[in-house]
């Protein structure tokens, strides 16, 4: 038999949990204003990595259109944004839930030294953003002869 430690936060999040099923929506309904609740503050999910020669940023941006995206750098900060526009087909008394947030949004990133600007590339597709951002190269220690 194996010994489990008691911790005793596992039993109120459970608590939580519970509750929320028993009640759901009819007690708590979800019903939110998109200005109230992003107030232009909408940031989309980021992913940054790096591969062998490039350090890469990918930006979910769904229901946007590259049109609708800008990318700048300035003073080694690479800046992406844009503005993702709420819909208008259904009235908003006929609304039973709202969670899709919709606003403008900035990320901004530091780049690392010695990044030229010049060669960053972005796709955009299928509600990503991809920015590449090639490495730079290293600098080589100079070796001076004494004579």
């Amino acid at each position: 038999m194996q010994l489990v430690r008691w911790n005793p936060w596992n039993d109120v999040r459970l608590l939580g949990k519970s509750l929320y099923r028993m009640l759901g929506d009819t007690a708590f309904p979800a019903r939110y204003d998109d200005s109230e609740l992003t107030n232009g503050r909408w940031l989309p999910a980021v992913d940054v990595y790096e591969t062998d020669d490039a350090y890469v940023v990918k930006a979910e941006l769904p229901g946007m259109k590259k049109e609708d995206i800008t990318i700048d750098v300035k003073d080694g900060i690479l800046t992406v944004r844009g503005e993702r526009c709420s819909e208008t087909e259904v009235k908003e008394k006929r609304y039973h839930r709202k969670e899709r947030v919709f606003g403008s949004f900035q990320r901004s990133f530091s780049l690392p030294e010695g990044v030229a600007s010049e060669n960053i590339t972005a796709e955009f597709k299928n509600g990503i953003l991809t920015v590449s951002i090639p490495r730079p190269e290293e600098k080589k220690p100079k070796q001076i002869k004494v004579h």
